[in-house]
């Protein structure tokens, strides 16, 4: 049995596998700093061939390069709750100066709503988070689904259906580019800090996105009954 210790080996390694009729896995697991089992060794075999993998190993661990990993621990800044909040009181001044009442609403709603949603949904599936060690990030609490990935769906998507509504259409597609780059960064950053599992932000992007939907949905409905409306 060989033992694999690079991500190279591992993919030249489970290549052959993927055409096999079986493999055979077997895992073991530590638990010695962590609360959690982290996975340290896993012996996988076909019918040919067998190969023990260090999941420990510098070369399958750091699966980004560090200068990539710094650049995600500073991009995952833009979905903080500090960041948002800031965001949230920036465009609801600017909104309400502007004379737009009812979308400053729905902006402080769609914020507000999410950010006790996710938490009771966190608290609802209570799930641990994945280890991370390489100090670039240190999150606690629970881990599904994704904050982040969640309150950056909500907050950029608003934005995008605000810029949308307001923003001349030369300005269209920019604004739609932006808020998808953004979004996306945002959720990837959280996997490739290993911050949460990748089900922990496709969740939390499922759990906005809805969210999301509802009140742009909601104001839509709202301010058409106000159009509606006969002038008395």
């Amino acid at each position: 049995m060989k033992l694999i210790t690079t991500t190279d080996e591992l993919a030249a390694f489970c290549k052959p596998l993927a055409d096999t009729e079986f493999i055979a896995v077997d895992t073991e697991f530590m638990r010695e700093r962590t609360y959690w089992p982290k996975l340290c060794l896993a012996q996988v075999a076909g019918p040919d061939d067998a190969a023990a993998i260090d999941a420990l190993a510098d070369g399958i661990a750091a699966t980004l390069p560090w200068g990539a990993l710094r650049a995600f621990s500073l991009l995952t800044h833009v979905g903080d709750p500090a960041v948002l909040i800031a965001l949230g009181v920036g465009v609801t001044v600017a909104l309400l100066w502007r004379r737009h009442t009812g979308l400053a609403l729905g902006w402080m709603l769609a914020l507000g709503g999410n950010a006790v949603l996710n938490p009771m949904l966190k608290r609802l599936f209570a799930r641990a988070r994945p280890v991370h060690e390489h100090g670039l990030a240190v999150e606690d609490g629970y881990s599904f689904p994704s904050g982040h990935s969640s309150g950056a769906m909500v907050a950029y998507g608003m934005a995008l259906y605000l810029a949308l509504r307001l923003l001349p259409p030369r300005w269209h597609a920019p604004a739609v580019m932006v808020a998808i780059a953004v979004i996306l960064t945002t959720a990837c950053s959280r996997i490739f800090l290993q911050v949460h599992f990748a089900s922990d932000v496709a969740a939390g992007l499922l759990s906005g996105g809805t969210w999301l939907a509802v009140c742009i949905a909601s104001l839509t409905w709202a301010q058409g009954r106000t159009w509606a409306r006969p002038a008395t």
